[in-house]
């Protein structure tokens, strides 16, 4: 048995597809297909179904493959401690980041990351958290930065800052009259909120009133945030923005801004990676990048009410 071979039969889980895999790993189909039957042999298992299409493994296969990840990943991590070692800050991290945080805040830290460690290749792709939690546990991602808690078996949680939801709002909605609003307020309101899929979308439904929402004669639902803005700009209509969100409005469009009364709710944003992710020194590096990165009062947990969405 080898890594390779190892490295193989994952590739072949990842596409469902003996072609697909070889062409990722780099080789032709017959040796990879020569490869994975050797190993078979081997261990005296047949680990994929070749009857079906796409190909599947078998029940005693899928074991064999949550533990080739397991060996795959600790072989690539005898490098990394290596690396640490000699004090070499290289290597390539492949993060996933949800949409409501992707726009407002990779750029605030990407660029002092990579000058300072210019020997360090960031991968970065924007995803919901449920995508990003899948992969994280193929091991197709190292780091996510998602709104926690999760508290998902085998992930860690390392929070980096709080971000307060603010009411955008329309000009001259009803709401503008009052300095600071209730989430009872939106009960009456036009509310524009996201598609389906995005874990911001259910944070504001848990904070309003789900069945109110559900009962409204008309609403949008948007991709991103910015659609979000801008239909509450051209037309009447509130949506709630974090706070990262806001630092880019215009001053007119920060005047429609609303906090709330009583104790402001906040969500926590981490970053996330699995326990057995070895690239320990990237990541401190990372975290403390990004929390540089942000307003200090925003790193404290101090900075509003914590809201749980589970």
């Amino acid at each position: 048995m080898t890594i390779q071979q190892l490295e193989y039969i994952l590739a072949i889980d990842k596409f469902r597809h003996f072609g697909q895999a070889a062409a990722s790993c780099f080789v032709t189909q017959p040796t990879l297909s020569a490869q994975v039957n050797k190993l078979e042999k081997e261990l005296e298992v047949i680990i994929f179904d070749r009857t079906k299409m796409p190909v599947i493994p078998t029940e005693s296969g899928a074991q064999i493959l949550e533990q080739a990840k397991k060996v795959v990943s600790h072989s690539k991590g005898i490098y990394e401690i290596v690396a640490q070692l000699k004090g070499d800050i290289s290597g390539v991290i492949k993060l996933g980041i949800i949409p409501t945080l992707a726009p407002y805040l990779l750029h605030r830290f990407i660029r002092n990351f990579l000058e300072k460690y210019p020997n360090v290749q960031l991968q970065v792709e924007e995803m919901v958290t449920e995508e990003i939690v899948r992969k994280l546990k193929n091991d197709e991602l190292d780091l996510g930065v998602v709104v926690t808690p999760l508290e998902e078996n085998g992930l860690l949680e390392k929070p980096m800052f709080y971000e307060k939801f603010y009411a955008y709002l329309s000009e001259d909605h009803p709401l503008l009259a009052k300095e600071k609003i209730n989430v009872q307020d939106f009960e009456t309101s036009d509310m524009w909120v996201l598609q389906q899929g995005h874990c911001f979308r259910d944070q504001v439904l848990n904070l309003c009133n789900k069945a109110k929402f559900q009962n409204m004669n008309f609403h949008y639902e948007s991709g991103s945030l910015e659609g979000l803005k801008y239909m509450v700009n051209e037309y009447k209509g509130v949506t709630l923005l974090p706070e990262l969100a806001t630092f880019s409005l215009t001053p007119q469009e920060k005047s429609r801004l609303r906090t709330f009364v009583g104790e402001e709710p906040t969500r926590e944003v981490s970053i996330i990676l699995t326990r057995s992710f070895l690239k320990q020194k990237l990541v401190e590096l990372l975290y403390k990048e990004i929390t540089a990165s942000i307003p200090q009062e925003m790193t404290s947990k101090a900075h509003g009410k914590i809201v749980r969405f589970k």
